[in-house]
C-alpha cells in the first residue's frame, strides 16, 4: 500500500513538473524576445508578470492552471534579481535617483498591474464562466 501511495505521488509530482516546465519555455522566450527588443525590459516583464499573476488570483483557484501559467509561464517571464542589479548598477555609477525612481516604479506599477488584473479575474468570475483546467 505505501509503495503504491509513493508511486501515485510521484507521478503526480510529475505531472506537475511537466507543467511547471511547459509554462516556463515560452515564459523565458518571451523574456528574452522583450530584453532584446525594449530598453526597459525588466521593468515590462515584471509589471506584464504582476498582472498576470492578479488575473489568476481574482479567478477561481485551479491548481493545474497556477502551475503552468503562475509558476512556469510568470515565474520564467518576471525577474526580481535583474531588476535589482539594474537598481544596484545606477548606484555604484552615482545615479540614485535613478535607482529608487526605477525601484519606486516598478514596484507602483507592479502593485497597480496586480490589482487590476486581480480586479479584471474578479469581474470574469462573476461570470460563472465554466471552470476549466489548467
Amino acid at each position: 500500500m505505501a509503495e503504491q501511495q509513493q508511486q501515485r505521488s510521484l507521478s503526480a509530482e510529475l505531472q506537475e513538473l511537466v507543467l511547471v516546465a511547459l509554462g516556463a519555455v515560452p515564459g523565458a522566450l518571451l523574456r528574452w524576445q522583450v530584453a532584446l527588443h525594449w530598453a526597459d525590459r525588466h521593468l515590462l516583464v515584471n509589471v506584464l508578470g504582476a498582472a498576470l499573476l492578479g488575473l489568476l488570483a481574482g479567478l477561481p483557484a485551479a491548481p493545474r492552471r497556477q502551475l503552468l501559467v503562475g509558476i512556469g509561464f510568470c515565474g520564467s517571464l518576471t525577474t526580481f534579481s535583474s531588476w535589482m542589479v539594474d537598481a544596484m548598477q545606477l548606484i555604484s555609477a552615482g545615479q540614485i535617483a535613478e535607482a529608487f525612481g526605477l525601484i519606486g516604479l516598478t514596484l507602483g506599477l507592479g502593485v497597480g498591474a496586480a490589482a487590476l488584473g486581480f480586479w479584471l479575474g474578479q469581474r470574469l468570475r462573476l461570470l460563472k464562466l465554466p471552470r476549466s483546467e489548467p
